[in-house]
C-alpha cells in the first residue's frame, strides 16, 4: 500500500450547490442509451446524431458551443465543447465521453457521465463561473480506440496545449451512476486495499495520480462537503489497474492536473461492457448528487 494514498482525514467544506432533479438525469440516460443506440465507433451516423443532441441541450442551457473534428481514417467524429464563465483565467475542464463499448447501451458506461455534463451545463447557464468552465462531450474513447491518439479528449487537451492554456484541473466523469449497499457488492483492484475502503458501492471515488495528494485533498474536500454522499479517494500509480481507465489520462499526457469521479465501474458494476448496461439500473438521486459534489468543486478555492 505504500504507493497507494487514500486521503484520510479530510475536512468537508460546507456548501450548498443548487438542486439537480433525478429526472432530468434519467430522461438523458435513457434517450442517449435506448434513442442512441449502439454509440460505438463504427456507427458513426448515430454518433453524430447523438453529439448533435448534446450540442443542442448545451445550448438550451446558455453555453457558447463548438464542436472540434476528430478525424480518424478519413472518417469525421466531434467533441462537443461547452463554455461558460469568463475568457481569460485559469481553465476547469469537466469531460465525459459519450460513446459506448461494442453493441452494449452503455447507460452507465457512459451515458450517466454524459447525463451529468448536461445538467452541470444547466446549473452553470443559471449562475455564471467566475472561472473559465469547458464542458466537453468526447468521443472515441472506447475500445479500438482507447489508449491511441484518436480518442477524443487526446485531440482536446493537445488543442489546449497547443494555444497555451493554463488549466488549473480536469475532471473526468467516467460512470457516475451506479450504486449498491448490499455487502460485498465492491471490489478493488488490490486485496489490501479492503482495509482502507468499504466493501459496500455505496460512495463515489476520486482517482488521481501518485503525487497529486494536495489536488486531491482540495477536491474532495468540496465535494464530500456538498452533499451526504461518501466521497472516496486514491492517488496511485497508473499501473494499478484502472487508475488511468479514462479521459483524463489524456490530460495528464500533457503535463495537466486531472482526476477521474467514477462510480468504479467494473469493480461494482457487474454490466460492464455488457448488454445488461441499461438506464433502469441506475440511482439517479446518488447520481443527482455526484452532480452536486462537482458543482461544488468549481466553487473551491
Amino acid at each position: 500500500m505504500a504507493a497507494l494514498v487514500a486521503q484520510p482525514m479530510v475536512t468537508p467544506v460546507p456548501s450548498t450547490p443548487p438542486s439537480v432533479d433525478p429526472a432530468r438525469l434519467e430522461a438523458h440516460v435513457k434517450k442517449l442509451s435506448v434513442d442512441f443506440y449502439p454509440r460505438s465507433f463504427e456507427h458513426a451516423a448515430i454518433l453524430a446524431r447523438t453529439a448533435a443532441y448534446i450540442e443542442e441541450q448545451f445550448k438550451e442551457a446558455g453555453a457558447q458551443v463548438s464542436t472540434q473534428d476528430v478525424v480518424v481514417d478519413e472518417m469525421r467524429y466531434k467533441n462537443v465543447v461547452a463554455r461558460f464563465g469568463p475568457e481569460r483565467g485559469r481553465l476547469l475542464v469537466i469531460g465525459a465521453h459519450y460513446d459506448s463499448h461494442g453493441g452494449t447501451p452503455g447507460a452507465d458506461d457512459n451515458a450517466s457521465g454524459i447525463a451529468g455534463l448536461l445538467e452541470l451545463a444547466h446549473l452553470l447557464g443559471k449562475s455564471a463561473p467566475g472561472r473559465p468552465v469547458e464542458l466537453v462531450a468526447y468521443t472515441l474513447e472506447e475500445p479500438p480506440h482507447f489508449r491511441s491518439p484518436h480518442m477524443g479528449s487526446v485531440w482536446h487537451a493537445r488543442a489546449l496545449k497547443a494555444a497555451g492554456r493554463d488549466v488549473e484541473l480536469m475532471l473526468s466523469l467516467e460512470m457516475i451512476g451506479y450504486f449498491s449497499d448490499s455487502p460485498g457488492s465492491q471490489a478493488y483492484p488490490l486485496s489490501a486495499m479492503k482495509v482502507a475502503y468499504p466493501d459496500r458501492g455505496n460512495f463515489i471515488a476520486l482517482v488521481g495520480q501518485f503525487g497529486d495528494f494536495g489536488l486531491s485533498r482540495s477536491v474532495k474536500a468540496a465535494m464530500s462537503g456538498a452533499t451526504d454522499l461518501p466521497v472516496y479517494s486514491l492517488n496511485a500509480p497508473a499501473f494499478v489497474q484502472g487508475v488511468d481507465f479514462s479521459d483524463h489520462r489524456s490530460y495528464w499526457a500533457q503535463g495537466y492536473p486531472a482526476l477521474m469521479v467514477t462510480d468504479t465501474a467494473f469493480m461494482r458494476n457487474r454490466n460492464y461492457h455488457r448488454p445488461g448496461d441499461t438506464f433502469d439500473k441506475l440511482d439517479y438521486k446518488r447520481m443527482a448528487m455526484v452532480v452536486q459534489s462537482v458543482y461544488a468543486v468549481l466553487g473551491r478555492d
